[in-house]
């Protein structure tokens, strides 16, 4: 005879992952044993998703999202494409997953989503160095009717403040928006925009890789410091699949797992 013994604090996870495993054993569309494999994004945005010298790929975004899915019993097949075409993949079914997102009406039409559970992680103005006193500014706002040229990437949600100013045609036409964010380092090297918008540890990262540290310094401007959560193309991923998802990456920040990615890539 066999006794079960049950934990009460981990029984709904626990039914959740119970119920997704025979979903995955049922064969339901998108959950069969034999096709799960989930395609990942990734792009150089270090130290979120890069490919070192050896030619690996790998990044906080990504172990952490490869981790999650190896709990699940899943495979990523990695799929490299900059923020603007990941988003249409997303919407059209041919990826399934799309790490650092921010839940925007226009987006939950087309994904689901995890829910913000990794800490928020903070964009920033960037600015050469030597417009620093020109533009001591703390707030993006007060840059509004001043001349200062800005660079950013395309369709990337950086919060209230930047919509406000990009809904100003005047101020949106000194905006310089592309898909890679490295071209903008190397204009604002060369004077041809102020600042850039990026994350934190992202900006500091490619700014010291493009040997730009000393031209270009982050400002105390904060633009946005929402929880980034993870998509999910609702063509292709079941509901039940990203629920347990969520709960996967719950237990890979409780655990230890989430910080100790972090520091193998941002305090090596």
């Amino acid at each position: 005879m066999i006794l079960i013994a049950v934990d009460i604090r981990r029984s709904a996870w626990s039914l959740q992952r119970l119920s997704l495993a025979l979903l995955l054993l049922l064969g339901l569309p998108g959950l069969a044993p034999a096709a799960c494999e989930k395609t990942l994004r990734w792009d150089d945005d270090p130290p979120f998703s890069m490919q070192a010298a050896d030619g690996t790929v790998g990044g906080i975004y990504l172990d952490l999202n490869r981790a999650a899915l190896e709990r699940l019993g899943c495979q990523a097949q990695l799929r490299k494409l900059p923020w603007a075409r990941a988003l249409k993949e997303l919407q059209l079914g041919r990826l399934d997953i799309l790490p650092g997102a921010f839940r925007r009406p226009e987006r939950e039409v087309y994904a689901h989503f995890s829910g913000p559970v990794l800490p928020p992680s903070r964009n920033i103005l960037f600015m050469h160095a030597q417009l620093l006193q020109r533009w001591p500014v703390k707030r993006l706002l007060e840059l509004q009717h001043s001349e200062f040229r800005l660079g950013a990437q395309i369709n990337v949600a950086y919060g209230a403040e930047y919509e406000q100013l990009m809904s100003d045609p005047a101020f949106a036409a000194r905006v310089l928006l592309v898909a890679k964010r490295s071209n903008l380092w190397r204009m604002v090297a060369k004077g041809r925009i102020d600042g850039v918008i990026a994350a934190e540890n992202t900006g500091a990262h490619e700014i010291a890789q493009l040997g730009l540290s000393e031209q270009i310094k982050a400002t105390p401007v904060v633009v946005s410091s929402d929880a980034a959560e993870v998509a999910f193309s609702k063509a292709s991923t079941d509901p039940a699949f990203v629920q347990a998802y969520a709960e996967a990456l719950t237990e890979l920040v409780a655990d230890g797992t989430y910080k100790r990615i972090v520091q193998r890539y941002v305090m090596p």
